[in-house]
């Protein structure tokens, strides 16, 4: 089975993650302070601390993952703060991930506070590195608001990016 990381634990990343470790998935989910560990390990998820704020305090996190998830479309900043979080450390976080044991990328490409256009150059990032460097990607454009439909596009990506397709 693979291992997982999902960048930003909130509700629905550790709802996917209780779904995914079901299937007998491990995973590893991120979270900016100690505050998050209780929730996450409730839902059977390993907890790592780190934050995209400071890129190399996630780096160990990608330590033996297969699928790594970037989902930040729902994050709340400044427009200068989403769209850095989105180009930039989006970008260098991504090099980071080349020569791991990662081996697709899931990326949130709908949010509820990231402007479109933010989450567009985000995309835009993500297709560039990953076709430069042969990485399989998924983007999921599910409405994070309607969670059955986002779950079930997460999901979906994953499986696709395991399965090879």
């Amino acid at each position: 089975m693979a291992r997982v990381l999902i960048v930003a634990g909130g509700r629905r990343g550790r709802t996917l993650a209780g779904e995914l470790i079901g299937e007998g998935h491990a995973v590893r989910i991120s979270t900016r302070s100690e505050q998050g560990r209780a929730a996450i390990e409730a839902a059977g998820a390993e907890c790592w601390i780190g934050t995209p704020d400071r890129l190399a305090t996630l780096r160990g996190a990608l330590d033996g993952v297969t699928i790594l998830c970037w989902l930040l479309g729902a994050c709340t900043g400044s427009e200068r703060e989403l769209r850095e979080l989105h180009t930039a450390r989006l970008e260098f976080f991504l090099t980071q991930a080349i020569d791991t044991t990662v081996r697709g990328f899931v990326y949130e490409a709908r949010g509820t506070s990231t402007p479109a256009d933010v989450l567009a150059q985000g995309e835009h990032v993500v297709r560039r590195l990953v076709a430069r460097n042969s990485i399989p990607v998924a983007f999921l454009t599910a409405d994070p608001l309607d969670v059955p439909a986002w779950l079930a596009d997460a999901h979906g990506a994953i499986a696709g990016l395991l399965s090879g397709g």
